[in-house]
């Protein structure tokens, strides 16, 4: 496995919409395998295949359940609003608020090429829709309100 460049806002393969992934094979899985690395070598709880230069409709997750691959996702249902804070490990140091649906359900690929669906809320369903956001080109920046700058350097 390997740790991977994450690219940064203003890097046009963040803006652009990621062609579906054709075959689950075993560079896809390696793929994967470096992705969930390089988000747990940078402390997120997703990332998205664009977010380490690849246009691919691919994310991996984990908000402290484990981890999820989610190949070729498509929200199929949204339900309810919440509002809460979002950061990107490509828009460092930044955050705002985002609204998005409290409940989703998604369908996507396994690792293994199986079809699945899940349901999720709360601060699941806000990851799942933020990396399908990337997906689509679409930064969190591009739809949050009250953007701020926090450094993390609060021990001067």
């Amino acid at each position: 496995m390997a740790i991977l460049n994450i690219m940064k806002a203003g890097a046009p393969v963040l803006k652009t919409k990621c062609a579906p992934v054709k075959k689950v094979d075993a560079k896809l899985r390696h793929l994967l395998d470096d992705m969930a690395e390089t988000m747990y070598k940078f402390n997120g709880i997703g990332i998205a295949a664009p977010q380490v230069g690849v246009s691919m409709r691919a994310v991996v997750i984990d908000i402290g359940d484990g981890i999820l691959e989610l190949i070729n996702p498509v929200i199929t249902m949204r339900d309810g609003s919440a509002i809460d804070s979002e950061g990107c490990l490509s828009v460092p140091d930044i955050y705002g608020d985002v609204e998005r649906a409290a409940k989703i359900e998604v369908e996507y690929t396994t690792r293994y090429g199986k079809r699945r669906k899940l349901a999720a809320e709360k601060l699941l369903a806000r990851c799942i829709q933020h990396e399908c956001d990337h997906l689509d080109g679409i930064l969190f920046i591009d739809i949050a309100k009250n953007l701020r700058r926090e450094t993390g350097d609060d021990d001067e």
